[in-house]
């Protein structure tokens, strides 16, 4: 498995390379930043251990973090994030709470992604906005990982391998809503707005060595653009209120 210091050695030369990229990491980052202001608290679903939350948590943000799983939100890595445990498509929290909330790596864990859609609009306020970041199912890599449903230590090996979590933290996969088309039928049928989605590609999952790196980037250049490894979107209530 490649070392993830080693990978993002690899991006950084990617970058040198196409100045204009970015992992989607940052992309998200950034995505969020452009949406956030500092007087309103941000919900994080599926806030895990740490990852955006932790980090605009360190920046003086208000952010509120809900996740399923108890034992990892008793790992989190900043204290002073407010926390609950919950699944989403049952949020406890009221309705139009707030204007902005972020996932990352939890739409491709949804049995049921309408609901849990239908639950964000409720606890979005009119006009507030929904950021995420997934994996696409349209890449090859991510096709691959959906055999986890016939090899299910695949999984394991992939989450650590695509995502950088240990195997405690590896949950069921379904891609239910990792596509455009998905995502904007979602969007529609829960009285959202996609209005904005993002393809980033990133050629080092695969760089087990030099050639391999080369040859990666190479298979990126030539995939359609709407195939990059990971989604990261944006998705708002309407300004007018609904019931």
């Amino acid at each position: 498995m490649l070392p993830l210091k080693y990978q993002n050695k690899l991006r950084e030369r990617y970058r040198k390379i196409n100045p204009n990229w970015c992992p989607s990491g940052e992309v998200f980052e950034q995505t969020v930043n452009n949406y956030i202001e500092n007087a309103n608290p941000i919900l994080d679903i599926g806030c895990g251990r740490g990852g955006l939350s932790e980090k605009l948590g360190q920046q003086d943000k208000q952010v509120h973090g809900l996740d399923i799983d108890w034992d990892s939100m008793l790992s989190h890595r900043d204290s002073l994030i407010r926390l609950c445990a919950g699944h989403c498509n049952f949020l406890p929290i009221k309705s139009s709470a707030y204007q902005v909330i972020m996932s990352s790596w939890l739409l491709e864990h949804l049995s049921d992604p309408l609901t849990c859609f239908q639950e964000i609009k409720r606890v979005l306020k009119p006009g507030g906005h929904f950021i995420f970041l997934t994996p696409n199912k349209n890449h090859p890599i991510v096709m691959a990982n959906i055999l986890n449903r016939l090899i299910p230590r695949l999984q394991s090996i992939l989450v650590e391998r695509l995502y950088h979590r240990i195997s405690a933290d590896t949950f069921p996969a379904y891609y239910l809503a990792n596509t455009y088309r998905t995502l904007l039928i979602l969007a529609q049928k829960s009285g959202l707005q996609l209005i904005d989605l993002k393809t980033i590609n990133d050629p080092t999952y695969t760089a087990f060595n030099e050639i391999l790196f080369r040859t990666s980037i190479a298979v990126d250049d030539l995939m359609p653009k709407m195939w990059g490894i990971h989604l990261v979107g944006v998705i708002k209530k309407p300004d007018y209120l609904q019931s």
